[in-house]
């Protein structure tokens, strides 16, 4: 694995994101890493443009200073984030100050090579152009006090959509999650009622008319916006369908908010005039509400193709978001088909009794649940979980998910390779940490291994796997990646490809069939047409999946022992061979040939092959967890990989280190 990539940095910028292969490749030429130290100045305010910025490792905080040298912050930037383009973009001096907080690496392009850049991707201009002209300096209007915003259009093709109370909810949890500034902009034809002040128990609201006398004067706009006791704001508009100005006046307006507020929000009308569509062409993000009924769901995928092909929207801005207030009797597969593309999220079906503002008043319903990783997903505020292999060793995940639990830490996507998948997966099907714990009881005694372990003719591999699937079928039935209550990746490595797999659909158990299937051990899982065995081969500890998914904050669980322990285990087994039979192996009556096959597989083939993948594995581990902000490493000194009856110790440990870590992860997730 390239520990730091270019390419996978390039991939994971939205600017670059849907370039073509040969385009990220001339990008990828002209880019370099520069490391800055703690405190580092990158660039001042008043100097001239000098390079394209975007932070790998580390922090940067933008920043301005008043004529007595006072510092304002405008915003701190963390891994993904690119800065220094709108003085690429106008040749203009630097408005604000950019300075490492911490040692930081960053990814730069020179000013010249952009500019070539900009002259052989011409799609690329094109797109900053469109996405930043509201940006470029409205100084003389008023004084910028933010460093970047993102304006969300929320719509819908029909009313009725739930379309309200979704953009209400996600601007309450955009400001809780993020604590940044949020406002929403609640537009109607004239003659319509605005429901949101009373929604935010405001009954008092100045409506800005678009089509009236004074609507040329955007900075009129600040009379007109309410601050609620919510932290939101919100500011309420009329406009005439026929009057093509009102689209110029609230483009001048928002381009005044983008320097107060970090998210703006439109809620617009289900209408399907020009004015409204105008409006959508000019968000950064556009998300589309549908139920999951049939015809629903092609009148939004009509809608996406006309946005499409009439307005060149761009495929990335469009989500499609699928509110459940009707029961489906479609499968997740079935709506995919209808719509045409994947869906962004989905809405549980919320009772027509529940409050308006259910991110506040009922925080720990499925509806808020779902807004919450939507909020926390555009505020690239994301937690992602990495529960890494290790066979026994992998019962300390166990500990680790009790303290999560206990300590209300958010998680909101998880990736697990080998054992790691299999607890992931049951956590994320509703099972608590202590129902897990419960389970991994069942192998009470070192002999209750057997209960997984079925010898096979070593064609492909020595255990045929039939016990661990009935083994994960006792305990996740038929149950699907579309039946967890957050984001599930499973790892597995592809035999034919000889490269990682990242699985997140179709039945569980499959997926941790194969991303158990250990080399040499178990024969490789056959899922569709391919050929799949341990994701611990290739991935021990998945943070890059992550990574390349846009997760900012990683914890990465590590229970592999470093290389030390196990050559130190290694030599043990080694004089275990030479000095006889193993004690705890004895039998007072002679053993049986199927009982001294058992013997030799579990003495000779399964320590062996398991020691020597070991030692590989804490190696690959070790580097894939410098791209974690916090790796958990329980001391699992004293315990063996094969001690499955001991997980209550394991699981101990786990917990042991978490809690030392606690402040650690919780200055992550908070920051």
């Amino acid at each position: 694995m390239e520990l730091i990539s270019k390419e996978l940095i390039l991939k994971e910028i939205p600017l670059f994101a849907e370039l073509s292969d040969e385009e990220i490749g001339l990008i990828r030429e002209r880019a370099y890493l520069k490391e800055y130290k703690k405190g580092q100045a990158i660039y001042q305010e008043g100097s001239s443009p000098s390079a394209f910025y975007c932070v790998v490792t580390g922090r940067v905080v933008i920043f301005t200073r008043d004529l007595s040298g006072n510092r304002t912050v405008l915003e701190y930037l963390h891994r993904g984030k690119y800065f220094g383009i709108i003085s690429l973009l106008t040749d203009e001096t630097h408005s604000v100050s950019a300075e490492a907080i911490n040692d930081s690496l960053l990814l730069e392009i020179k000013k010249e090579d952009f500019d070539l850049i900009l002259k052989k991707v011409p799609g690329l201009a094109v797109d900053l152009s469109r996405t930043l002209s509201r940006r470029l300096k409205r100084k003389d209007i008023h004084q910028k006090t933010i460093f970047e915003s993102t304006v969300i259009s929320v719509f819908s093709s029909y009313s009725r959509a739930g379309k309200t109370l979704y953009a209400l909810n996600l601007s309450l949890a955009l400001k809780k999650e993020t604590h940044k500034s949020v406002v929403i902009l609640d537009l109607l034809p004239e003659g319509a009622s605005h429901s949101l002040p009373k929604k935010l128990d405001s009954e008092c609201m100045r409506i800005f008319n678009l089509s009236g006398s004074g609507a040329d004067d955007p900075s009129a706009i600040k009379d007109f916006i309410l601050r609620t006791a919510f932290g939101l704001d919100v500011a309420c508009f009329y406009y005439r369908p026929q009057d093509s100005s009102c689209v110029k006046r609230l483009i001048a307006i928002i381009s005044i908010l983008v320097n107060d507020y970090h998210y703006i929000l439109l809620d617009l009308p289900s209408a399907m005039d020009r004015p409204v569509f105008d409006i959508l062409n000019q968000s950064d993000l556009i998300h589309l509400l549908t139920s999951p009924e049939p015809v629903d769901l092609g009148r939004t995928r009509h809608l996406v193709e006309r946005l499409r092909q009439e307005f060149s929207f761009q495929e990335e801005k469009i989500k499609v978001i699928i509110n459940e207030y009707k029961l489906s009797k479609l499968a997740h597969e079935e709506q995919t088909d209808l719509l045409g593309r994947q869906v962004f999220a989905t809405l549980p079906r919320i009772e027509l009794s529940a409050a308006e503002r259910l991110v506040l008043d009922e925080p720990h319903s499925e509806y808020s649940r779902a807004i919450r990783r939507i909020a926390r997903q555009l505020g690239d505020c994301l937690v992602g979980l990495v529960l890494g292999v290790g066979v026994g060793y992998g019962f300390c995940h166990i500990g680790v998910l009790r303290v999560i639990e206990e300590e209300k830490i958010p998680v909101d996507v998880i990736v697990g390779s080998s054992i790691g998948a299999l607890i992931a997966s049951l956590w994320v099907t509703g099972r608590s940490s202590s129902e897990i714990l419960e389970i991994a009881r069942e192998f009470k005694e070192p002999k209750h291994i057997w209960n997984l372990i079925d010898l096979t003719f070593p064609l492909l591999g020595f255990i045929k796997g039939s016990k661990l699937q009935r083994f994960l079928k006792k305990h996740l039935d038929n149950k699907t990646f579309y039946d967890v209550r957050l984001p599930l990746k499973i790892i597995a490595s592809d035999v034919r490809r000889k490269e990682p797999r990242v699985l997140d659909k179709g039945p569980l158990v499959d997926a941790i069939m194969a991303s158990c299937a250990m080399p040499g051990v178990f024969a490789p899982f056959k899922l569709s047409e391919d050929m799949l065995f341990d994701g611990g081969v290739i991935n021990p500890l998945p943070t890059e999946p992550l990574l390349k998914m846009g997760v900012k904050k990683i914890i990465a669980v590590n229970v592999t022992p470093s290389r030390e322990d196990i050559l130190r285990q290694y030599d043990r087994l080694k004089e275990k061979m030479t000095a006889g039979p193993v004690p705890e192996l004895k039998k007072e009556k002679r053993p049986g040939p199927g009982e001294r096959i058992k013997n030799i597989f579990r003495v000779n083939i399964l320590d062996f092959i398991f020691s020597s993948i070991e030692i590989l594995q804490s190696e690959v581990a070790k580097k894939e967890g410098q791209l974690a902000d916090v790796v958990l490493h329980p001391d699992t000194s004293g315990l063996y990989w094969l001690d499955l009856h001991r997980s209550e110790e394991f699981a101990r440990r786990g917990e042991e280190e978490a809690r030392r870590n606690l402040d650690k992860i919780r200055q992550v997730i908070n920051e």
